[in-house]
C-alpha cells in the first residue's frame, strides 16, 4: 500500500504545540496513522469542500486535505471542537 506524507500548515502546528502533553500524544498518534490510510473509519468529508477532510480526537478535529496523485496529506487546522469550523 502506498504511504502518504504528512505536511503541517504553520497555523495547524502552532494550534498543535499549543496543548498539553497528553494531548498531543494522541492527535499525533490519529495523524501518523493517516500517512497509511488517509480515510480512516469515522472521517468525515466536509460538506461544501471539494477536498477537505476531518478526524475526531476525542474533544479535537483534525482538518486535513488529501491529495492523492502527490500522496499527500496537509494538516490544514488542530482545534478544539467548538472552535473546529470557524
Amino acid at each position: 500500500m502506498p504511504y502518504y506524507t504528512i505536511i503541517f500548515a504553520r497555523p495547524a502546528r502552532k494550534e498543535l504545540e499549543a496543548l498539553d502533553d497528553v494531548t498531543i500524544r494522541r492527535i499525533l498518534s490519529k495523524i501518523e496513522a493517516l500517512a497509511e490510510e488517509p480515510t480512516p473509519r469515522g472521517c468525515r468529508k466536509l460538506q461544501g469542500e471539494e477536498n477537505l477532510w476531518r478526524i475526531r480526537v476525542r474533544d479535537y478535529r483534525v482538518i486535513y486535505a488529501i491529495y492523492r496523485k502527490d500522496k499527500i496529506v496537509d494538516i490544514i487546522a488542530v482545534r478544539h471542537r467548538s472552535k473546529a469550523y470557524e
